[in-house]
């Protein structure tokens, strides 16, 4: 029976009732951590959490919707493992336990990252490991090199639309060798287009390779922790699982695999591990490529020839008409697959979005939206849009991706996440796609400029004043705003100059010492620091007295003139000579 539980039941609405029971009773019955049919799509507070429309792929999620494993779990559960973070250890099972220890490192080297790069996530490695059960069986039981590079590639059908998805070829044929549909590839089955944005580099080696186990758990594990979900919230665990296979039963069944990785499991030697025997698409044999239905071919035998009326022969007896060749039957047409939104999409279209600026450090205020449209220019709902921040930059969507696909809504338009600037200065590109079809897009160009201030002022207004050759005692600080915000990380200089009138540098009065000690009367390469403050070395005089100015400017237009007074010390005043009367 363990077979049978998460496939799809693609049978009649009465017999479709009766199997749901059928698995409901059996997932309660056998496997461990069993959940209601209902739970997947409940937050955490009993919400109703349906699946994000924001994930990329023609299918919706990031198989295709392509077919899986559907083996459970043993009754019995493995021996503990002394890194099981998840359940309570019993008795050691079968060799379902056994993970191949390449497959193993994997994981746990994913969750590793995971933990430094998006700690809020909690994602743990069982849950990799059950997904990686379900769609290919731990890399068709650890099949891999030493790199972790699977040892033939790992295929599912071409969705070509005939008992699954449709999606057209994305990749050119690069990844699963079909250069007309996609189809799901490697050991975490991702289907091209969502692989062309999430993929990852797991083992350093400068490539991103669907084929290998280290660059597919890692971009598996940054596919379940992208939209701020914390993964130990039921809530959200359920909507990233949903987000990779959008099926009740696949959800189930990796919640059952994972609570039975999470009481103990050890590591086996690669290529041992055993591989599951039943589909979700009810045809076994493992996941390797499984050409898809075809129409049926036309029949073979021709049909019998109807029985003819003889007519009477002169002189009696019969004749038999003159046979004409039986018709072959027409072969089947095949059915025209349902047109989607997607199939209808001519174009992208601006939708009117403003200027695209922001300071180093600050989030964009505009956001980017786009409308899909017919060749008659008619909004289309429903559509898939992936945004890609592309060129030499560090500006990113809120939330560090570079990526972003994002559903149109009812007037056609997708909006992008919030842009956020990065601190490299300069131009950038934004460019849009419609996910699963090619379509005259279009593309945005943003600006990422200089911080700056527009206001400075001194923190403490003290007079500043210095004997000839001496040192004054007071350090200038300032503190720059800008809109009165703080302004931090703003360049500026600092320069003595000749005149209110006159910029230049002056050549006399108050200076800086350079690192040699010698004088230097203009400073650059000045930033000021978190809270805005900027304070200058100390100051020096020489010999010539009177009234100087310090000018400080920053990036944004803010100046302020401080004034310096260099004076000889005042000479005390002589005693008073006594009073007294000449002698006579």
């Amino acid at each position: 029976m363990a077979a049978h539980y998460g496939r799809r039941l693609r049978k009649g609405a009465a017999t479709t009732a009766v199997a749901a029971v059928a698995v409901a009773a059996l997932s309660a019955s056998q496997a461990p951590g069993a959940t209601d049919p209902d739970q997947g799509r409940q937050s955490a507070t009993g919400a109703s959490a349906p699946v994000p429309d924001t994930v990329s792929g023609g299918a919706g999620d990031a198989t295709g919707s392509s077919p899986y494993y559907t083996d459970l779990p043993p009754l019995n559960s493995p021996s503990p493992s002394p890194s099981s973070t998840i359940g309570t250890p019993v008795s050691r099972g079968p060799a379902e336990a056994g993970i191949p220890a390449t497959v193993l490192d994997a994981y746990k080297k994913a969750e590793a990252e995971l933990r430094a790069s998006k700690p809020g996530c909690n994602l743990p490695w069982q849950l990799l490991a059950a997904i990686g059960k379900v769609e290919s069986g731990q890399a068709r039981g650890g099949r891999v090199d030493a790199a972790g590079n699977t040892l033939g590639r790992i295929l599912g059908p071409q969705l070509d639309g005939n008992g699954f998805a449709l999606i057209a070829d994305t990749d050119h044929g690069a990844y699963d060798g079909n250069s007309r549909y996609d189809q799901a590839v490697g050991p975490m089955q991702f289907i091209p287009s969502t692989w062309a944005w999430a993929g990852r580099d797991g083992n350093h080696d400068g490539k991103k390779d669907p084929n290998n186990v280290y660059d597919a758990a890692l971009a598996a594990g940054h596919y379940l922790c992208r939209d701020g979900w914390d993964l130990g919230n039921e809530g959200d665990l359920h909507r990233a699982i949903l987000s990779y296979n959008n099926s009740q039963d696949y959800l189930n069944l990796v919640l059952n695999w994972m609570e039975y990785y999470g009481k103990g499991t050890h590591s086996v030697p690669d290529g041992t591990g055993p591989v599951p025997g039943h589909r979700s698409d009810d045809s076994g044999g493992g996941r390797h490529t499984t050409p898809s239905p075809k129409p049926s071919d036309p029949p073979k035998t021709k049909p019998s020839p109807k029985p003819h009326h003889h007519k009477p022969r002169p002189g009696g007896g019969s004749e038999s008409p003159d046979p004409k060749p039986p018709v072959p039957p027409k072969p089947p047409v095949p059915p025209t697959p349902p047109q989607t939104p997607t199939d209808t999409v001519d174009h992208l279209e601006d939708a009117d979005t403003g200027k695209l600026t922001a300071m180093a450090g600050d989030a964009f205020t505009e956001r980017i939206g786009t409308r899909a449209e017919t060749k008659s220019g008619a909004s289309v709902g429903k559509v898939r849009v992936r945004f890609t921040i592309t060129g030499d930059t560090d500006a990113t969507f809120t939330g560090g991706e570079r990526v972003a696909t994002v559903v149109t809504d009812a007037k056609g338009v997708a909006v992008a996440p919030a842009l956020q600037a990065g601190e490299k200065t300069g131009d950038f590109k934004v460019t849009t796609a419609v996910v699963g079809r090619s379509v005259r897009s279009v593309d945005y160009t943003a600006a990422v400029t200089a911080r700056a201030a527009d206001t400075l002022a001194r923190t403490k207004d003290t007079p500043l004043t210095c004997t000839p050759a001496a040192e004054f005692a007071d350090q200038v600080q300032v503190k720059a705003t800008y809109k009165g915000a703080v302004a931090d990380k703003v360049a500026a200089t600092a320069t003595l100059v000749k005149s209110a009138t006159d910029a230049g540098e002056n050549d006399k009065g108050p200076y800086f010492k350079d690192a040699d000690g010698k004088p230097v009367r203009t400073l650059a390469g000045l930033q000021t620091d978190a809270k805005g403050l900027l304070t200058l070395p100390k100051l020096y005089a020489d010999d010539t007295t009177g009234t100087f100015l310090l000018r400080i400017t920053t990036t944004g237009g803010a100046t302020l003139t401080v004034e310096l007074t260099v004076a000889a010390a005042a000479e005390p005043s002589p005693d008073p000579s006594p009073s007294g009367s000449a002698a006579s």
